[in-house]
């Protein structure tokens, strides 16, 4: 239980604080929330990402299998993760708006 707790709070700060420095260099305020799609496949597959490229009937369909196989305590995890990028992009405007124009 502890480690289910851990991990969310750690999710949650990694990818707030990824996204907000995306979000400050790149000025693209929803930037990390659209990609994190593709880190949460990189994240529960098992395959190599070239695979996609060589052999793409197979890996799309290991990872329809993997996806559907997750369980909720990770689906939980993911998602807090989602939400420290949807929180950045927040933020982010909140600040823009307030005069603060980072980079």
């Amino acid at each position: 239980m502890i480690q289910l707790v851990v991990s969310i709070i750690l999710y949650f700060v990694i990818f707030f604080g990824i996204a907000f420095i995306l979000n400050m260099l790149l000025r693209r305020t929803w930037l990390m929330a659209v990609l994190y799609p593709v880190i949460v496949i990189m994240i529960v597959d098992n395959i190599s990402t070239w695979n996609y490229f060589t052999s793409p009937g197979e890996a799309f369909s290991a990872i329809g299998e993997r996806l559907m196989s997750i369980t909720a305590v990770d689906i939980t995890i993911l998602l807090s993760g989602f939400a420290g990028t949807i929180l950045s992009g927040i933020v982010i405007k909140m600040l823009r708006k307030n005069g603060y124009q980072m980079f």
